[in-house]
């Protein structure tokens, strides 16, 4: 995979850019003034990012996943992960017929729903898994492959399904390797 040079990061002009990001160089970036990406965060090849997104620390974004922060925003807390072809939403259309829908038709026609998404620390999203408009998942939270998450999910918990459903709690464990990482990298 090649990778953005800093000199070409720091030409984008994001909000702001931590040390040591890694951008695939075959990712689609927009509105780099409203995306903050922090330190040692990676984005694949072939991901899209626009609209308001914050990308914490140690955050990855596998091949292929797509983040849409609208005007609402999206963020992924320090140590978050998209695996394969996740899709993470912050605004949709009304699909009830009651209006028009599509980016092609003027707003006074539409009703889009728009609401902050927040994926706390330590959570991973399976692959293919979609996120919609306003969930927040707690700190420490895994979601299964394939799933769809209409609403919030518990911390520290594993969740799977379309629609998301809770199956059992998740390890704590990972936070001691965390702080001897932490520790090791300032």
């Amino acid at each position: 995979m090649a990778y953005l040079s800093q000199r070409q990061l720091d030409d984008l002009g994001f909000k702001s850019l931590g040390r040591d990001v890694k951008v695939s160089d075959k990712a689609s970036i927009y509105n780099h003034d409203q995306i903050e990406i922090g330190d040692f965060t990676r984005i694949d090849d072939f991901c899209s990012v626009s609209g308001k997104v914050i990308l914490g620390r140690n955050v990855h974004l596998a091949v292929y996943s797509h983040v849409s922060g609208g005007r609402a925003g999206v963020e992924l807390c320090d140590f978050a992960g998209l695996a394969y072809g996740c899709h993470v939403f912050a605004q949709s259309d009304d699909y009830s017929g009651k209006t028009l829908t599509n980016p092609t038709v003027p707003a006074e026609y539409k009703r889009e729903v728009e609401a902050a998404v927040l994926i706390g620390r330590h959570c991973i999203i399976g692959v293919n898994s979609v996120i919609m408009p306003g969930v927040r998942i707690g700190e420490g939270t895994s979601v299964g492959a394939m799933s769809l998450v209409t609403k919030d999910a518990d911390a520290w918990s594993i969740y799977v399904g379309s629609p998301a459903r809770r199956v059992k709690d998740r390890s704590k464990e990972l936070l001691v390797l965390e702080q001897e990482y932490l520790t090791e990298n300032p």
